[in-house]
């Protein structure tokens, strides 16, 4: 058995969010669902192309490389779940403080300032990760899949900035065309 290495061991544990499928998609049925890593990407990505430029990029990309850390080790709990809110949080929290002991704190840090929503980096990119849950549900549509609108009636009920909410009708009138 090889030495502890609890740096080596918080990186390979961060890798598992590969291995996560999105429970959302899974409960649908969609065969081959993003991973929690891939739909993590997705959100980066939407950083790059969507945020102002008022916003610092860098603490942002930090965030939606982070928000959902701790789904490498509690799973991708939804409210189907029946976890209450609190609970779902404090498994969170442990998770973190578990995995992110041996590196640098500024990992932990920028994790609890994203679920505080302590700035308004936090706060566009949470409305990020609802909207790439939006368009993920609208390219499962593309390819026949069933249950997607209420994907997209969920990122509605939290997308607040006006270019976002504009991203997010132009993708509704996508699915409606989608699925007639």
């Amino acid at each position: 058995m090889p030495a502890d290495d609890p740096t080596l061991d918080a990186l390979l544990t961060a890798l598992q969010l590969k291995d996560v499928d999105r429970a959302g998609w899974v409960r649908k049925g969609v065969p081959r669902p993003e991973s929690v890593a891939a739909h993590s990407w997705g959100v980066a990505w939407l950083v790059i192309v969507l945020a102002p430029a008022h916003l610092d990029r860098a603490r942002a990309l930090t965030y939606a490389v982070l928000h959902d850390l701790a789904e490498a080790t509690v799973g991708d709990l939804t409210p189907h779940d029946g976890v209450p809110a609190h609970e779902k949080a404090r498994r969170e929290s442990d998770a973190i403080a578990a995995m992110t002991a041996s590196l640098p704190s500024h990992v932990a840090a920028a994790w609890h300032a994203y679920e505080a929503q302590a700035d308004d980096e936090a706060r566009f990119v949470r409305q990020l990760d609802r909207l790439d849950m939006a368009l993920q549900a609208t390219a499962y549509a593309a390819r026949g899949e069933q249950g997607m609108p209420e994907f997209l009636a969920s990122a509605a009920a939290a997308i607040t900035d006006p270019a976002l909410v504009d991203l997010l009708a132009r993708a509704q009138r996508r699915l409606a065309a989608l699925t007639g």
